[in-house]
C-alpha cells in the first residue's frame, strides 16, 4: 500500500509540475487566465466506515481551476485590440456557435468582418432601426465596409448677428444684390449642399427701411432669389419682435446639378440690434457632403463608431460582453476560447459599462495574469515534492529488500 501512496504522491506532483508549465508557456498569451492544481487526500474505507488508526491512501488531483482575475492592461495603440477592465467576455460566434473570449486581438476578414485570429466573429447589438440606439436583444457580426457616408441636404440654415442701431436706408434703391450700395449689410455667405452633396451658398442681405428698429432681409442661393423679402422688427431694447419665431422659410431652390429640392428655412433666433457696428456671431447648417471612412473607433461603453472624412460618426452597433454566475465553470476550448457548461450557469450578455459588466478599451490588450516568479516558485515546490515521494519509493524498496533478505 506505501508503494501506491507514494505513487499517488509523484503523481499529484507531476500534475501539478504540469500545470505551472503551462501557465509558464501562456506567460505572454494574451487573455489568458493562470491554472491552479488542486487535491485532495485519499481514505480508504469499509461499510463501516474509518476506523481511529486509519491510515491515508495519498492524494490525488480534484481540479485544475481557472484564475479568473484581471490582467493588466497594454496599450498598443491599435484600434480593433480590444480590453475587458473589468467583468465579462467577448462574445463570438465561431461557425455558428457562441463562444467566449478575453482576448481582444481583432482583426478584419476579407469581407470585412471583425474576427480573431481563429476566425471566430464579434458580436454586437445591432443600431436600432430609428438609428438612436441599439437592440439589446439583437446579436449580429460586426461588419466594417469601406463605403462613403452619404450627403445630407441643408434644412436649415442659423445666423445670429448684430446689426447696427444707427444705420440709414441705403442710398441706390432698389436692392441689387450686385450693388453693395442698394444694402446695409450681408451675411457674408453659407455653405449649404444640396442631396448630392453638391455645395452652393445662401447669403442673406439686410436693407434698413426708413421706419425705426426696422429692416428688410433678402434671402439668395448661388445669386438665385430664395422668395420675397423678409421684415424684420426689434424693440426699442434691441431685441428681435419679427418674425416673432425667429424663422424664416425660404423658397425651393432647384440646384442645377440634378439633385432633388433644397427646401431650408433660416434660424435668426437671439439676432439683435444694438451699437454701431455689424457683427455676425455664429453661423451653422446642418447639411454636409460625402465623406469618406477615415477611421473606426471603439468607447468605453463598446459603441463602434465609423468616422468620416465630413465629420459625420455612424454608429455600427455596441459591444456585447457575456458573464456567468461561475466562470470558474467554463469549459476551455484553446485559442482563448471558452464555451458554457451547466456549471458555468445560463449566459448574462448585457452592455459594456453596466450592470456588472466592465468596460472597454480600445487600443489596448489584456495580458496573460501568470505571474513568473510565482510559477517559478511553484515549480520549484513541485520538483521537491516530486523528489520526496520518490526518495520515499526508495526507502520502501530497501525495507522491503530487507525483509526478502531475512532468513
Amino acid at each position: 500500500m506505501s508503494f501506491n501512496i507514494s505513487l499517488s504522491g509523484i503523481n499529484a506532483a507531476n500534475a501539478n509540475l504540469n500545470v505551472t508549465a503551462n501557465n509558464i508557456a501562456n506567460v505572454n498569451t494574451t487573455g489568458f487566465k493562470e491554472s491552479r492544481a488542486e487535491f485532495a487526500d485519499l481514505f480508504n474505507s469499509t461499510s463501516y466506515g474509518l476506523s481511529s488508526t486509519a491510515v491515508g491512501s495519498g492524494a490525488r488531483l480534484t481540479n485544475v481551476a481557472q484564475q479568473f482575475s484581471q490582467g493588466n492592461i497594454d496599450t498598443t495603440g491599435r484600434s480593433l485590440d480590444l480590453a475587458v477592465a473589468g467583468e465579462g467576455f467577448f462574445t463570438l460566434s465561431m461557425n455558428g456557435n457562441r463562444v467566449y473570449s478575453r482576448a481582444g486581438n481583432f482583426q478584419t476578414d476579407a469581407s470585412g468582418y471583425v474576427v480573431n485570429p481563429q476566425g471566430a466573429r464579434l458580436q454586437v447589438f445591432a443600431p436600432n432601426a430609428a438609428g438612436t440606439g441599439f437592440e439589446a436583444g439583437q446579436l449580429t457580426d460586426l461588419r466594417l465596409l469601406a463605403t462613403d457616408s452619404p450627403p445630407r441636404p441643408t434644412s436649415n440654415v442659423e445666423l445670429a448677428f448684430t446689426l447696427p442701431a444707427n444705420a440709414t436706408p441705403p442710398t441706390v434703391t432698389p436692392f441689387d444684390p450686385a450693388d453693395s450700395n442698394s444694402y446695409s449689410q450681408s451675411s457674408g455667405g453659407v455653405t449649404v449642399y444640396d442631396s448630392l452633396g453638391v455645395s452652393h451658398t445662401q447669403t442673406s442681405y439686410f436693407v434698413k427701411t426708413a421706419n425705426p428698429n426696422e429692416w428688410q432681409v433678402y434671402n439668395y442661393v448661388d445669386g438665385v432669389a430664395a422668395g420675397a423679402p423678409t421684415t424684420l422688427g426689434f424693440s426699442d431694447s434691441g431685441l428681435l419682435t419679427t418674425p416673432a419665431d425667429g424663422k424664416i422659410v425660404m423658397d425651393p431652390f432647384i440646384p442645377s446639378t440634378g439633385a432633388g429640392s433644397l427646401n431650408m428655412s433660416l434660424d435668426i433666433t437671439g439676432s439683435t440690434q444694438y451699437g454701431e457696428k455689424f457683427s455676425l456671431r455664429n453661423t451653422a447648417q446642418d447639411g454636409y457632403a460625402s465623406g469618406k471612412l477615415n477611421e473606426v473607433s471603439i468607447s468605453e461603453e463598446g459603441v463602434v463608431y465609423a468616422r468620416y472624412s465630413n465629420g459625420v460618426d455612424v454608429g455600427l452597433g455596441q459591444v456585447a460582453l457575456t458573464n456567468f454566475n461561475n466562470p470558474q465553470g467554463l469549459k476551455s476550448d484553446g485559442n482563448n476560447l471558452w464555451t458554457e457548461t451547466y456549471t458555468s450557469g445560463t449566459p448574462r450578455t448585457g452592455a459594456p459599462d453596466s450592470s456588472d459588466f466592465g468596460q472597454i478599451q480600445a487600443g489596448s490588450l489584456e495580458a496573460s495574469t501568470v505571474d513568473l516568479t510565482e510559477q517559478l516558485v511553484n515549480m520549484i515546490t513541485a520538483q521537491r515534492n516530486f523528489q520526496a515521494n520518490s526518495q520515499m519509493l526508495s526507502t520502501q524498496d530497501q525495507i522491503t529488500q530487507a525483509m526478502i533478505n531475512i532468513r
